[in-house]
């Protein structure tokens, strides 16, 4: 039997391409100092690594493609850590990952954005 962690993990394909959802900004937050992300009544604020991570996620970019452009910036990074990030933000509804199906045409997966009138 898989860990939950594994199943939240394995929701977040190397290939699907995150971006943040409609309803969510990525900012700096000059009083505390530190990047958040801006939700309807909530606040999260994020670490330096969570920051660069959600600074990445801008529909195009690949999770892999992600993970290896931080790579290049940071010594250790690990690929696993990167998508149970993502798929924790994706359980916040923060984040939406698409994904391409069999046929090429992008899909939604993993998540809904609830603004997005066509899903």
């Amino acid at each position: 039997m898989s860990s939950p962690d594994a199943m939240v993990t394995g929701a977040v394909s190397p290939s699907g391409r995150p971006r943040l959802a409609r309803h969510v900004r990525l900012t700096f937050d000059r009083a505390r100092e530190r990047h958040v992300l801006l939700r309807p009544e909530a606040v999260v604020v994020l670490n330096d690594t969570g920051a660069a991570i959600l600074g990445l996620c801008d529909g195009e970019r690949t999770v892999s493609g992600i993970v290896e452009e931080l790579r290049g910036r940071y010594a250790h990074v690990a690929a696993a850590d990167v998508e149970r990030f993502l798929a924790g933000l994706v359980e916040r509804r923060c984040v939406v990952i698409e994904v391409e199906g069999t046929d090429g045409a992008a899909r939604r997966g993993v998540a809904i954005d609830p603004e997005d009138d066509d899903g």
